[in-house]
């Protein structure tokens, strides 16, 4: 539903002004396809407009009440059910389907326990309560109550310390108040990071448990009006999820690196290092606010605040609580659906498509709008082959299951099939949760280029602009000048907490990540009420952003499936790489001019402690300098990068506008073989330090922000980690990266001259 213009706050209009503008003042659309001649352009852009005629809203709106009419989570009947259903409508369409089946790690709770002792009782209720508005959330046969899962097993007891966010930085913060969390039990808000970095930190600490809530401030009444009444998550919603440590590896934690097949073997539990060294309990703030009432101690920093109506104490107590936790660790069939189509010319060339289709109750938002938009692609692009027509490469769809737990199903499916994936794989396009607003657009920079093309093409259903223009505004709105000046829009680099990551980050494919949102509201995310209801309600009523992430995403497939020339664009990629480089030397400079003044300051304490020896306070040890760091082998290499990136992108370009992409299909596969491994050169077998799974050199998931990005992550991590021996290492490293990618492009021109 659109937002009558009377109900728009004012930001809108400026976004609706500039969108004016930049739509007025936008050139036409060219009539060459990255990666097409100009007669293959015209020919691909009837194929896409015959695509986009099949597409149907109904269809996405009825999938979807059908799939979230039960809870789907890996293991549950009707997730089993919707895999076979998904099974037969690929087939319908035309493709060879088939259901794969890896054998992973699930614990469900046994016991769910959390009480306060003192300094009075209170008995938490850790549950969701049924609505009369959302006909689903009084479902009660094989719906998972909410918890945390790959939490340790076992029952503690301990005052209660409040930590925010439970990052890093916020136990600084406590030390630095005296404030110590050995043997406690941590209360952190959800927010700030991935949520399994709290426990993560809070053991690495000394804490023996930890209670995760949502506070209102971040993700309820004081975003707006709560569920039902509005979005957002009202007072006895809980955010379910995992909190495996998915920073050293994700998938099945007892088959690190190998696909969980039913005759793989497997490490023994209490061996596997992902799986949390404490217990760890998810709850409402309805449940947290007893126990923020009763804490004591001193009052948090003002940022440390929520919208609770109380004040908040840091502690420790006087609030004592006891958590007692237990699981069944079940290893569950996870069933990934897999459909393909053989291409017409290049049959070895794969586009990876996919979304996972499991979620932790109904799973609307997450993940279902996104994989019934699939589904839809799919579905149309089996009608264009009712024609006659054929892809020129091939394709292969694939419905996730057990993402939610730690991206099982497509960790395990890349795992098993990595030396098949990394011969044949040209791209995996990723979607997931979809609802109204403004594209969103993550991914290999290489892949830059051909998806800002793809949105300079897809109009937006609410403005009449192109999705480009629409998402071009709005950073314009936001202060990004960087949006008026450059060519192509920047996609953001990935970290994690979607299917893209074993495809990108452990084999090294191109990789992008696809979705519209920003206007849907919240509040349903991983609780109960992620429902049909609710989607239907706030998130895509009319399911159009639905129909335009099918847009969206089949396009690209279909781009990548018939294209000339694989088009890839490098140029985008040696400028973020330069602008990464940038970030890492600035961060160098301000971590050693904070060392100094740190230091300063520590060393003038102690003069006066010297002289006053009734003080009692003892001042922290100094830090260690920041050594000399030599960033020149990146720079160089950087430069390289640079200037073989620019003379491909030139000489692919006035090679398919001539029309003369290459002189035969044999010199044309052996230059997409080529360019179709340069991200792959972009990894290092010997993986991250301390984590030799992920092993791109550009883009990893932080060790201590789960989903956040950390780019050139290897030196990044190190020096943020004040791990000096590390450094130059991992410079060594990334230069070599950087030079085997900037040769292999300067190859791939030397083909095209």
């Amino acid at each position: 539903m659109k937002t009558p213009l009377s109900r728009r706050p004012a930001g809108a209009f400026a976004l609706l002004a500039a969108i004016g503008l930049l739509a007025a003042a936008a050139p036409q659309a060219p009539e060459s396809i990255l990666g097409f001649t100009p007669e293959s352009s015209a020919a691909q852009r009837d194929v896409e407009a015959r695509y986009d005629q099949a597409l149907s809203a109904e269809n996405l709106r009825n999938w979807m009440e059908y799939i979230v009419s039960k809870p789907i989570y890996v293991g549950s009947p009707h997730n089993k059910e919707t895999a076979d259903w998904m099974v037969e409508q690929f087939r319908s369409w035309g493709y060879e389907a088939e259901l794969e089946r890896y054998d992973v790690l699930f614990p469900t709770p046994r016991i769910r326990e959390l009480e306060m002792l003192s300094p009075r009782s209170y008995k938490a209720q850790l549950r969701e309560p049924a609505l009369a508005e959302d006909r689903t959330s009084g479902i009660t046969e094989n719906r998972l109550p909410p918890y945390n899962a790959y939490s340790a097993d076992g029952e503690v007891e301990a005052e209660l310390v409040y930590v925010n966010y439970g990052i890093p930085a916020d136990y600084e913060e406590l030390e630095r108040r005296g404030i110590d969390v050995r043997g406690k039990i941590v209360i952190a808000r959800y927010g700030g990071s991935w949520r399994g970095i709290k426990p993560k930190v809070a053991h690495e600490n000394g804490a023996i448990g930890a209670i995760l809530y949502s506070d209102p401030r971040d993700d309820g009444y004081y975003q707006g009006d709560t569920y039902p009444e509005g979005a957002f998550r009202q007072e006895h919603g809980v955010q379910r999820g995992s909190v495996l440590d998915m920073p050293q590896y994700p998938g099945d934690p007892l088959t690190p690196g190998y696909g969980a097949t039913q005759d793989a073997e497997r490490l023994d539990r209490m061996e596997a290092p992902t799986i949390m060294k404490i217990p760890v309990l998810p709850v409402s703030w309805g449940d947290a606010k007893p126990l923020l009432e009763a804490m004591g101690g001193p009052v948090a920093p003002a940022a440390w605040r929520g919208a609770l109506p109380l004040t908040y104490h840091l502690g420790p107590g006087p609030a004592r609580v006891r958590i007692k936790l237990e699981f069944d660790w079940t290893i569950t069939p996870a069933y990934n659906v897999v459909a393909k189509i053989r291409g017409a010319e290049f049959p070895d060339e794969w586009v990876v498509r996919g979304n996972h289709r499991d979620g932790w109750a109904m799973g609307a938002a997450d993940p279902t709008s996104g994989m019934v938009a699939l589904m839809e692609e799919a579905r149309s692009i089996g009608q264009l082959m009712e024609t006659g027509w054929r892809p020129r490469r091939s394709i292969v769809y694939a419905g996730w299951d057990a993402e939610e737990p730690a991206l099982l199903g497509s960790t395990e499916w890349a795992e098993h099939h990595a030396a098949d994936l990394k011969e044949h794989a040209v791209v995996y396009i990723n979607t997931d949760g979809n609802n109204r607003g403004f594209l969103g657009m993550g991914g290999s920079h290489s892949l830059e280029a051909m998806i800002n093309g793809v949105a300079r093409d897809v109009t937006d259903p609410q403005t009449g602009v192109s999705v480009f223009e629409r998402l071009r505004a709005a950073r314009a709105v936001r202060g990004d000048s960087e949006a008026l000046e450059r060519a192509d829009l920047r996609i953001s680099p990935l970290g994690s907490g979607s299917d893209y990551t074993p495809f990108l980050q452990h084999l090294g494919l191109p990789s992008l990540n696809l979705n519209f949102g920003g206007e849907g509201g919240g509040g349903s995310y991983h609780s109960q009420y992620d429902s049909f209801d609710h989607y239907t309600r706030f998130g895509d009523p009319g399911f159009e952003y639905g129909v335009a992430l099918a847009k969206v995403a089949g396009r690209t497939t279909l781009r990548m499936a018939n294209a000339d020339v694989l088009p890839y664009r490098f140029g985008g990629l040696a400028d973020n790489v330069k602008r990464y480089l940038e970030e890492v030397e600035k961060l160098a400079e301000e971590l050693r001019r904070r060392t100094e003044r740190e230091n300063r300051l520590i060393e003038a304490d102690a003069y006066q402690l010297a002289a006053d020896p009734t003080r009692t306070y003892v001042p922290p040890e100094a830090k260690e300098p920041v050594p000399y760091l030599n960033f020149a082998p990146v720079r160089n290499a950087v430069a390289l990068l640079d200037k073989a990136a620019g003379e491909y992108d030139a000489a692919v370009a006035q090679a398919l506008a001539s029309g003369d992409a290459g002189p035969s299909q044999a010199a044309m596969e052996s230059l997409n073989n080529r360019l179709r491994r340069i991200e792959q050169l972009l990894t290092d077998e010997r993986g991250l330090p301390k984590r030799p799974w992920f092993k791109h050199q550009i883009y990893a998931p932080g060790f201590y922000t789960g989903y956040g990005v950390k780019t050139l992550p290897g030196i990044r991590e190190a020096i943020e980690q004040r791990e000096w021996d590390l450094v130059p290492v991992q410079m060594e490293r990334l230069a070599a990266t950087i030079l085997r990618a900037a040769t292999a492009m300067e190859e791939a021109t030397l083909l095209m001259d």
